[in-house]
């Protein structure tokens, strides 16, 4: 079962629903979550939403908790949450980027996806993570081919991965393959 935490976005029930051709599902708001489905689930996901990851501290609190021992996927904010409770800073953009479609470039020989792989995607973020950014276990996978914002990480030794981008997103051709590869890595 996969149990998603939603940020009251707009997004995530087409997360939801996404999600839900691969697996079972529960949906839970991040400050009412049904503690037993989370201890159920074998995947939890970060859903996208609005405002910035140090205003939402029990989705910190729920990572710190589970990672290492759940599959954790961040999407957008989830993205941010994630680095953000990792440490790393995260900062506005210059440029907002909300209803873009950009491509992205797999630049990892370490990635569930071919290195030199471009993927149309869709965006909705004005913040961004800084760099440099150095965690142990996570690589950059992917990067805007204009901006050269970071747009993915994968973390395998504690099956952490996250998307800046959405991959339920219209705007994103073959979503349900990057979910697809995520969810059976």
């Amino acid at each position: 079962m996969i149990y998603v935490i939603d940020h009251n976005d707009s997004f995530t029930h087409n997360v939801v629903h996404q999600f839900s051709l691969f697996d079972k599902v529960h949906c839970d708001n991040y400050n009412q979550l049904n503690k037993k489905k989370l201890e159920e689930a074998s995947v939890i996901i970060f859903s996208p939403g609005p405002g910035n990851p140090k205003n939402y501290p029990l989705t910190s609190k729920i990572y710190k908790q589970y990672k290492g021992k759940k599959k954790i996927i961040g999407i957008c904010l989830g993205f941010q949450q994630i680095l953000f409770s990792e440490g790393a800073k995260i900062i506005e953009q210059r440029k907002i980027y909300h209803g873009f479609q950009s491509n992205i470039k797999v630049i990892s020989n370490h990635s569930l996806f071919k290195k030199g792989r471009i993927f149309k995607v869709g965006r909705y973020h004005s913040l961004k993570l800084k760099e440099p950014f150095k965690i142990n276990n996570f690589e950059i996978t992917m990067r805007c081919l204009e901006s050269k914002v970071a747009m993915s990480f994968e973390n395998y030794k504690d099956k952490i991965y996250g998307f800046q981008f959405h991959p339920e997103s219209f705007l994103t051709i073959n979503g349900n393959l990057l979910i697809k590869k995520i969810l059976s890595a």
